[in-house]
């Protein structure tokens, strides 16, 4: 039985999706294509229908994730407030919703270079957008870089942690990065 476009379309955003928090969950390679398209609700034998590879798929799906950072950062209006929910318990335990940079950097530097261009695309515009929060001048993309290094290392090492030492990683980064963000 032959689907829509429309219908395909969906089962494609539906892999993709699935993609997004697996593969932050686990890693790239954490994550089989049958675990994965069953996950999505599929069957294994449909998802070449859908992508050239699975690293087709890695690249999409890093994409969604960034973009699905992109808009949460969008509906943040105060610097504080997206500190302390980026360097929270609730980011350090939620891997498959939160910064595909926190989960994926590391993962990232042994893909292939189409993955490795959505992954810096999607950093670039995190530094745009710590860039539009902090005050002017000349050195504005520098300190977003370092405040956003810092961060995403931090909750980076926080989930690598037992719980005690991963939140006083997280405390630590946040405090100053705050520190940072007043020197600004």
């Amino acid at each position: 039985m032959r689907i829509s476009r429309a219908q395909a379309q969906e089962n494609h955003d539906q892999v993709v999706t699935t993609a997004a928090r697996l593969f932050r969950e686990r890693g790239f390679d954490g994550v089989a294509v049958g675990d994965l398209m069953k996950a999505a609700g599929f069957t294994h034998g449909g998802f070449y229908n859908h992508f050239k590879s699975k690293d087709d798929l890695s690249a999409q799906a890093l994409d969604l994730a960034f973009r699905q950072m992109d808009d949460h950062r969008a509906g943040v209006e105060d610097l504080d407030d997206l500190l302390s929910q980026y360097l929270s318990e609730a980011a350090r335990r939620s891997p498959g919703k939160t910064c595909p940079a926190a989960a994926l950097a590391g993962d990232v530097a042994r893909q292939d270079e189409p993955v490795k261009q959505v992954f810096a695309e999607g950093f670039e515009r995190m530094v745009e957008s710590m860039c539009a929060r902090l005050p002017k001048g000349p050195e504005a993309r520098s300190e977003a870089i370092a405040l956003l290094a810092r961060m995403v290392g931090a909750l980076a090492l926080a989930r690598a942690m037992p719980d005690g030492l991963g939140r006083e990683v997280l405390a630590a980064a946040l405090d100053a990065c705050r520190q940072d963000v007043a020197r600004a």
